[in-house]
Protein backbone atom coordinates (compact mmCIF):
# COMPACT_ATOMS: atom_id res chain seq x y z
CA UNK A 1 0.00 0.00 0.00
CA UNK A 2 1.35 3.35 -0.78
CA UNK A 3 1.97 5.53 2.01
CA UNK A 4 0.00 8.91 2.47
CA UNK A 5 3.26 11.35 1.58
CA UNK A 6 4.67 8.67 -0.64
CA UNK A 7 1.30 9.03 -3.01
CA UNK A 8 1.49 11.48 -5.62
CA UNK A 9 -1.38 13.66 -7.70
CA UNK A 10 -1.80 10.81 -10.18
CA UNK A 11 -1.97 8.01 -7.28
CA UNK A 12 -5.28 9.64 -6.13
CA UNK A 13 -6.93 10.58 -9.09
CA UNK A 14 -6.54 6.88 -9.88
CA UNK A 15 -8.03 5.70 -6.09
CA UNK A 16 -10.98 8.85 -6.99
CA UNK A 17 -11.37 8.20 -10.30
CA UNK A 18 -14.84 9.13 -10.36
CA UNK A 19 -14.08 12.79 -8.16
CA UNK A 20 -14.52 15.89 -9.80
CA UNK A 21 -10.57 17.75 -10.10
CA UNK A 22 -11.22 19.88 -7.32
CA UNK A 23 -11.53 17.10 -4.88
CA UNK A 24 -8.08 15.87 -5.07
CA UNK A 25 -7.36 19.77 -4.73
CA UNK A 26 -9.47 19.54 -1.46
CA UNK A 27 -7.45 16.39 -0.72
CA UNK A 28 -3.88 18.01 -1.12
CA UNK A 29 -4.75 21.44 0.30
CA UNK A 30 -5.81 19.67 3.58
CA UNK A 31 -2.18 17.18 3.64
CA UNK A 32 -0.12 19.45 2.37
CA UNK A 33 -1.33 23.45 3.44
CA UNK A 34 -3.69 22.51 6.25
CA UNK A 35 -1.63 19.81 7.59
CA UNK A 36 -4.79 17.95 8.78
CA UNK A 37 -5.26 14.11 9.45
CA UNK A 38 -7.34 12.24 6.48
CA UNK A 39 -10.23 12.48 8.59
CA UNK A 40 -9.83 16.02 9.15
CA UNK A 41 -10.20 16.89 5.73
CA UNK A 42 -13.94 18.34 6.15
CA UNK A 43 -13.89 19.27 2.60
CA UNK A 44 -13.73 16.11 1.43
CA UNK A 45 -17.03 14.18 1.89
CA UNK A 46 -17.17 11.53 4.78
CA UNK A 47 -17.44 8.85 2.35
CA UNK A 48 -14.19 10.02 0.68
CA UNK A 49 -12.14 10.36 3.94
CA UNK A 50 -13.28 6.82 4.59
CA UNK A 51 -11.52 5.51 1.50
CA UNK A 52 -8.78 8.02 1.63
CA UNK A 53 -8.23 6.13 5.46
CA UNK A 54 -8.62 2.89 3.92
CA UNK A 55 -6.51 2.89 0.38
CA UNK A 56 -3.66 5.34 1.49
CA UNK A 57 -1.97 5.31 5.55
CA UNK A 58 0.58 7.07 7.42
CA UNK A 59 4.16 5.58 7.16
CA UNK A 60 5.09 6.75 11.00
CA UNK A 61 3.65 5.32 14.02
CA UNK A 62 3.51 8.34 16.96
CA UNK A 63 5.91 6.45 19.84
CA UNK A 64 6.88 8.93 22.29
CA UNK A 65 6.44 12.82 22.40
CA UNK A 66 9.19 14.47 24.53
CA UNK A 67 9.33 18.18 25.51
CA UNK A 68 12.13 20.16 26.65
CA UNK A 69 13.69 24.34 27.12
CA UNK A 70 10.07 25.09 28.53
CA UNK A 71 8.10 23.49 25.33
CA UNK A 72 10.55 25.21 22.96
CA UNK A 73 11.94 21.73 21.26
CA UNK A 74 10.18 18.80 21.28
CA UNK A 75 11.26 15.01 19.95
CA UNK A 76 8.76 12.69 18.21
CA UNK A 77 10.02 9.06 18.20
CA UNK A 78 8.24 7.58 15.35
CA UNK A 79 7.84 3.68 14.44
CA UNK A 80 7.81 3.34 10.51
CA UNK A 81 5.00 1.47 9.85
CA UNK A 82 6.09 -1.35 7.50
CA UNK A 83 8.71 -2.88 10.15
CA UNK A 84 8.58 -1.08 13.03
CA UNK A 85 12.69 0.31 13.01
CA UNK A 86 12.12 3.56 14.99
CA UNK A 87 13.24 6.90 13.88
CA UNK A 88 12.92 10.61 15.60
CA UNK A 89 12.48 14.24 14.40
CA UNK A 90 12.87 17.18 16.15
CA UNK A 91 10.87 20.51 15.94
CA UNK A 92 12.80 23.31 17.64
CA UNK A 93 11.12 27.41 17.92
CA UNK A 94 12.74 29.80 18.36
CA UNK A 95 12.16 33.76 18.79
CA UNK A 96 11.59 34.29 15.01
CA UNK A 97 11.50 30.63 13.53
CA UNK A 98 10.56 27.39 13.83
CA UNK A 99 13.23 24.72 12.44
CA UNK A 100 12.18 21.16 12.19
CA UNK A 101 15.42 18.48 12.05
CA UNK A 102 14.54 15.59 9.87
CA UNK A 103 15.68 11.71 9.33
CA UNK A 104 16.67 10.68 6.24
CA UNK A 105 17.82 7.01 7.22
CA UNK A 106 16.57 4.48 10.12
CA UNK A 107 20.30 4.48 11.71
CA UNK A 108 23.35 5.41 10.04
CA UNK A 109 26.35 3.14 8.07
CA UNK A 110 28.63 6.11 8.31
CA UNK A 111 30.33 5.17 11.79
CA UNK A 112 31.21 8.63 13.37
CA UNK A 113 32.09 7.33 16.56
CA UNK A 114 30.69 10.50 18.69
CA UNK A 115 27.00 10.22 17.04
CA UNK A 116 24.56 8.36 18.45
CA UNK A 117 23.34 7.14 15.05
CA UNK A 118 26.34 6.12 14.00
CA UNK A 119 26.97 3.72 17.44
CA UNK A 120 23.22 2.44 16.13
CA UNK A 121 24.24 1.31 12.67
CA UNK A 122 22.30 1.09 9.73
CA UNK A 123 18.97 -0.43 9.06
CA UNK A 124 17.36 1.38 6.04
CA UNK A 125 16.79 4.11 3.76
CA UNK A 126 13.55 6.32 4.34
CA UNK A 127 11.02 6.79 1.10
CA UNK A 128 10.49 10.35 -0.06
CA UNK A 129 7.05 10.27 2.07
CA UNK A 130 8.37 9.18 5.29
CA UNK A 131 10.58 12.17 5.01
CA UNK A 132 8.18 14.61 3.85
CA UNK A 133 5.32 12.96 6.86
CA UNK A 134 7.73 14.03 9.08
CA UNK A 135 7.91 17.91 7.98
CA UNK A 136 4.15 17.43 7.76
CA UNK A 137 3.22 16.24 11.35
CA UNK A 138 5.85 18.76 12.51
CA UNK A 139 4.33 21.63 10.91
CA UNK A 140 0.59 20.51 12.47
CA UNK A 141 2.35 20.19 15.66
CA UNK A 142 3.55 24.09 15.25
CA UNK A 143 0.36 25.18 13.81
CA UNK A 144 -1.20 23.70 17.26
CA UNK A 145 -0.12 27.00 18.50
CA UNK A 146 -0.40 29.39 15.95
CA UNK A 147 3.78 29.05 14.67
CA UNK A 148 4.62 28.59 11.02
CA UNK A 149 7.60 26.17 10.30
CA UNK A 150 10.10 28.29 8.28
CA UNK A 151 13.71 25.98 7.87
CA UNK A 152 13.91 22.24 7.34
CA UNK A 153 17.29 21.32 7.99
CA UNK A 154 17.91 17.47 6.81
CA UNK A 155 20.53 17.21 9.75
CA UNK A 156 18.86 14.19 12.17
CA UNK A 157 19.57 10.13 12.00
CA UNK A 158 21.39 9.16 8.33
CA UNK A 159 23.08 10.28 6.17
CA UNK A 160 21.60 12.51 3.65
CA UNK A 161 23.56 12.27 0.20
CA UNK A 162 23.65 8.41 0.69
CA UNK A 163 19.78 8.52 0.10
CA UNK A 164 20.50 11.55 -2.50
CA UNK A 165 17.09 10.24 -4.62
CA UNK A 166 14.57 10.51 -2.03
CA UNK A 167 15.98 12.80 -0.22
CA UNK A 168 15.45 15.33 -3.12
CA UNK A 169 12.10 14.11 -3.86
CA UNK A 170 11.39 15.29 -0.37
CA UNK A 171 12.95 18.30 -1.28
CA UNK A 172 11.05 19.28 -4.25
CA UNK A 173 7.41 18.48 -2.62
CA UNK A 174 8.56 19.95 0.67
CA UNK A 175 9.56 23.41 -1.53
CA UNK A 176 6.63 23.27 -4.34
CA UNK A 177 3.40 21.79 -2.07
CA UNK A 178 4.27 22.34 1.68
CA UNK A 179 6.02 26.06 0.58
CA UNK A 180 8.96 26.50 2.78
CA UNK A 181 11.86 28.51 0.42
CA UNK A 182 14.46 26.15 -0.90
CA UNK A 183 16.91 28.94 0.87
CA UNK A 184 15.51 27.73 4.17
CA UNK A 185 16.27 23.51 3.48
CA UNK A 186 19.71 22.79 4.29
CA UNK A 187 20.82 19.27 3.50
CA UNK A 188 23.90 18.02 5.81
CA UNK A 189 26.72 15.78 4.74
CA UNK A 190 29.84 14.12 6.20
CA UNK A 191 31.41 14.16 2.84
CA UNK A 192 30.05 12.32 -0.10
CA UNK A 193 31.83 13.49 -3.10
CA UNK A 194 29.26 12.58 -5.79
CA UNK A 195 26.32 13.16 -3.35
CA UNK A 196 27.46 16.46 -3.20
CA UNK A 197 28.05 16.47 -6.80
CA UNK A 198 24.76 15.29 -7.97
CA UNK A 199 23.54 17.99 -5.41
CA UNK A 200 24.92 20.63 -7.20
CA UNK A 201 23.20 19.76 -10.67
CA UNK A 202 19.66 19.86 -9.19
CA UNK A 203 17.69 22.94 -9.79
CA UNK A 204 17.05 24.28 -6.48
CA UNK A 205 19.47 26.49 -4.64
CA UNK A 206 19.77 24.60 -1.15
CA UNK A 207 22.28 25.16 1.66
CA UNK A 208 24.72 22.83 2.32
CA UNK A 209 26.16 21.28 5.61
CA UNK A 210 29.28 19.82 5.97
CA UNK A 211 30.25 18.13 9.01
CA UNK A 212 33.70 18.51 8.75
CA UNK A 213 34.79 18.31 12.42
CA UNK A 214 38.74 17.99 11.46
CA UNK A 215 40.96 19.55 8.78
CA UNK A 216 43.36 17.44 7.96
CA UNK A 217 43.10 13.55 6.63
CA UNK A 218 44.72 11.60 9.24
CA UNK A 219 42.23 12.78 12.59
CA UNK A 220 39.16 13.07 10.11
CA UNK A 221 40.15 9.07 9.37
CA UNK A 222 39.30 8.40 12.77
CA UNK A 223 36.97 11.30 13.75
CA UNK A 224 34.84 10.71 10.20
CA UNK A 225 35.83 7.37 8.85
CA UNK A 226 33.94 7.88 5.25
CA UNK A 227 37.19 10.19 4.79
CA UNK A 228 39.42 6.98 3.95
CA UNK A 229 37.16 6.84 0.49
CA UNK A 230 36.77 10.57 0.01
CA UNK A 231 39.90 12.72 1.71
CA UNK A 232 39.62 16.38 2.61
CA UNK A 233 41.27 17.32 -0.68
CA UNK A 234 38.31 15.71 -2.84
CA UNK A 235 35.56 16.73 -0.58
CA UNK A 236 36.95 20.63 -1.23
CA UNK A 237 37.27 20.33 -4.54
CA UNK A 238 33.36 19.07 -4.40
CA UNK A 239 32.37 21.89 -2.40
CA UNK A 240 34.43 24.92 -4.85
CA UNK A 241 32.13 23.09 -7.76
CA UNK A 242 29.30 23.40 -5.61
CA UNK A 243 29.81 27.15 -4.70
CA UNK A 244 30.45 27.85 -8.40
CA UNK A 245 26.97 26.19 -9.20
CA UNK A 246 24.90 27.52 -6.52
CA UNK A 247 27.09 30.47 -5.17
CA UNK A 248 25.22 29.98 -2.04
CA UNK A 249 27.67 29.73 1.12
CA UNK A 250 29.17 26.28 2.61
CA UNK A 251 28.83 25.49 6.59
CA UNK A 252 31.29 23.39 8.22
CA UNK A 253 29.88 21.93 11.22
CA UNK A 254 32.76 21.09 13.93
CA UNK A 255 32.03 19.42 17.04
CA UNK A 256 34.29 20.39 19.41
CA UNK A 257 35.62 17.54 21.51
CA UNK A 258 38.38 18.09 24.46
CA UNK A 259 41.82 18.01 23.65
CA UNK A 260 40.90 16.20 20.19
CA UNK A 261 40.08 19.05 18.16
CA UNK A 262 39.43 22.06 20.11
CA UNK A 263 43.47 23.06 20.01
CA UNK A 264 45.05 25.88 18.01
CA UNK A 265 46.56 23.40 15.33
CA UNK A 266 43.08 22.57 14.34
CA UNK A 267 41.88 26.31 14.54
CA UNK A 268 44.72 27.43 12.08
CA UNK A 269 44.13 23.99 9.93
CA UNK A 270 39.85 24.79 9.67
CA UNK A 271 40.89 28.50 8.67
CA UNK A 272 43.35 27.72 6.08
CA UNK A 273 40.40 25.26 4.93
CA UNK A 274 38.04 27.87 5.22
CA UNK A 275 39.96 30.42 3.06
CA UNK A 276 40.04 28.08 0.66
CA UNK A 277 36.60 28.56 -0.81
CA UNK A 278 34.97 31.78 -2.24
CA UNK A 279 32.62 32.84 -0.46
CA UNK A 280 34.68 31.58 2.70
CA UNK A 281 32.74 29.19 3.65
CA UNK A 282 30.66 29.54 7.52
CA UNK A 283 31.84 27.72 10.44
CA UNK A 284 29.51 26.33 12.75
CA UNK A 285 31.07 25.32 16.19
CA UNK A 286 28.89 22.76 18.62
CA UNK A 287 30.24 21.50 21.79
CA UNK A 288 30.28 18.09 21.63
CA UNK A 289 27.09 16.76 23.30
CA UNK A 290 27.60 13.35 25.22
CA UNK A 291 26.44 10.12 24.07
CA UNK A 292 26.46 6.76 25.93
CA UNK A 293 28.97 4.87 23.11
CA UNK A 294 31.58 8.13 23.25
CA UNK A 295 33.03 8.42 26.74
CA UNK A 296 35.15 11.59 25.38
CA UNK A 297 33.99 14.66 26.63
CA UNK A 298 32.60 17.61 24.59
CA UNK A 299 35.39 21.13 25.11
CA UNK A 300 34.51 23.30 27.93
CA UNK A 301 32.54 25.74 27.63
CA UNK A 302 35.69 28.40 27.86
CA UNK A 303 37.24 26.73 25.62
CA UNK A 304 34.36 26.76 22.78
CA UNK A 305 34.79 30.58 22.84
CA UNK A 306 38.42 30.76 23.02
CA UNK A 307 38.19 28.48 19.46
CA UNK A 308 35.39 30.56 18.48
CA UNK A 309 37.71 34.43 20.04
CA UNK A 310 40.39 32.02 17.73
CA UNK A 311 38.82 31.85 14.07
CA UNK A 312 37.69 35.27 14.38
CA UNK A 313 40.97 36.95 15.14
CA UNK A 314 41.80 35.06 11.78
CA UNK A 315 39.56 36.27 9.91
CA UNK A 316 36.70 33.15 9.69
CA UNK A 317 33.18 33.30 9.63
CA UNK A 318 32.28 31.07 12.43
CA UNK A 319 29.02 31.41 15.13
CA UNK A 320 28.87 28.94 18.07
CA UNK A 321 25.42 26.86 17.52
CA UNK A 322 23.32 26.98 20.77
CA UNK A 323 22.59 23.34 22.25
CA UNK A 324 19.22 22.49 22.08
CA UNK A 325 17.11 19.05 23.51
CA UNK A 326 20.36 18.05 25.20
CA UNK A 327 18.36 16.63 28.54
CA UNK A 328 15.80 14.70 26.58
CA UNK A 329 18.64 13.24 23.68
CA UNK A 330 17.60 15.71 20.89
CA UNK A 331 20.62 17.56 20.57
CA UNK A 332 23.06 17.33 17.48
CA UNK A 333 24.67 13.56 17.60
CA UNK A 334 22.29 12.58 20.28
CA UNK A 335 19.82 10.93 18.08
CA UNK A 336 19.58 7.15 18.23
CA UNK A 337 15.48 6.72 18.80
CA UNK A 338 16.53 4.35 21.60
CA UNK A 339 18.15 1.81 19.80
CA UNK A 340 21.30 -0.15 21.51
CA UNK A 341 24.62 1.46 20.58
CA UNK A 342 28.59 0.52 20.17
CA UNK A 343 30.76 1.36 22.72
CA UNK A 344 33.82 3.12 20.79
CA UNK A 345 37.42 4.44 21.76
CA UNK A 346 37.46 6.95 24.05
CA UNK A 347 39.50 9.40 21.34
CA UNK A 348 41.39 9.28 18.45
CA UNK A 349 45.21 7.36 18.70
CA UNK A 350 48.05 9.74 20.00
CA UNK A 351 49.63 9.66 16.08
CA UNK A 352 46.33 11.13 14.95
CA UNK A 353 45.46 13.86 17.11
CA UNK A 354 49.09 15.05 17.63
CA UNK A 355 47.81 17.89 19.60
CA UNK A 356 50.77 19.43 21.01
CA UNK A 357 48.42 22.82 21.86
CA UNK A 358 50.49 24.64 19.65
Amino acid sequence: MTSLYDATRADFEIAFVDAPRYRIDQLWNGLYTQFLEPHDITTLPAAARAQLETSFQPALEPTVRTVADDGKTIKFLWRLADGGHPIETVLMYYDDRATVCVSTQAGCAMACGFCATGQAGFNRHLTAGEIIEQVARACREARSLDRRVDNIVFMGMGEPLANEPAVWAAVERIHGDIGISARHLTISTVGIVPGIRTLASRPLPVNLAVSLHAARNELRDELVPINKRYPIEELLDACRDYLKVKNRRISFEWALIEGVNDTMRDAKELHALCRQLTPTAHVNLIPLNPTPGWPTKGSSRNRVHVFRDTLLEFGTNVTIRSNRGTDIAAACGQLAAGQPVRITPAAPSRSARDSSHN
